[in-house]
């Protein structure tokens, strides 16, 4: 197996919403406001709606739970969703307050987008197994993805 570029993209955000502590730990929502993305095979823009639902463990663990609508440069809609896992470092904690910024490699922060269309363009986005890595800048969130290629 290999790993090939997919995209890279970014979400911006609003500013949390916290729920504060529960029976899980302690939870945040992120809201999407917009943002962009681009791969060899496919750009456009995440539409308004989708979030992050943050649940951040005693140990200082982040479990991410993310839906976003992505829309394609020639109007296709792809529903993105995935699930993930970050080590909130202080600087992590800051820049996603919106103060200062992480790079890729600083903190564990990881996830596995799943993706959905109904648009034939890109139903080869269906069978796709990805993995993302995740930074903290300019008060957005970046990812880089990776579709895992096996031969």
């Amino acid at each position: 197996m290999k790993l090939e570029p997919l995209m890279t993209y970014h979400a911006e955000l609003r500013p949390p919403v916290s729920v504060g502590p529960g029976p899980y730990g302690t939870r945040n929502i992120f809201e999407v406001i917009g943002g962009a993305f681009e791969g060899p095979r496919m750009r456009g823009n995440l539409r308004t709606g989708g979030g992050d639902w943050l649940l951040v463990d005693a140990e200082g663990i982040g479990h991410l739970d993310v839906r976003a609508t992505f829309e394609t440069h020639d109007g296709a809609l792809i529903y993105v969703q995935y699930f993930g896992r970050l080590v909130l470092t202080d600087a992590l904690a800051q820049a996603l307050q919106g103060h200062g910024q992480t790079d890729f490699g600083d903190t564990h922060f990881v996830s596995q987008p799943r993706f959905e269309t109904g648009d034939l363009r890109y139903a080869w986005l269906n069978q796709v197994m990805a993995v993302g890595e995740g930074r903290v800048r300019n008060g957005r969130v970046e990812y880089q993805v990776f579709e895992c290629v096996c031969g």
